[in-house]
């Protein structure tokens, strides 16, 4: 396997699993909203489940947005 296709693989596992994180969070907060809490148990819940997502998913994220520096320019003539 090349090397960019390696870096497509990563990226499109990247991807996926971020796909994979965001219905297992959109599940999670059907959940939360579908028990009987109250407004504050709602929203200390909901609160903790926005704050673990932002923690998955930005890194991966993150990676896939980071620019590929693949070599150093060639100096000016």
């Amino acid at each position: 396997m090349s090397r960019e296709d390696q870096r497509r693989a990563v990226r499109e596992l990247r991807e996926g699993l971020i796909a994979q994180l965001e219905e297992l969070y959109m599940q999670a907060f059907d959940r939360v909203a579908g028990q009987d809490l109250g407004e504050g148990g709602i929203a200390r819940l909901t609160q903790l489940l926005l704050r673990s997502r932002e923690a998955a998913i930005t890194p991966l994220q993150e990676e896939i947005e980071a620019p590929l520096i693949t070599r150093a320019p060639d100096p000016a003539p």
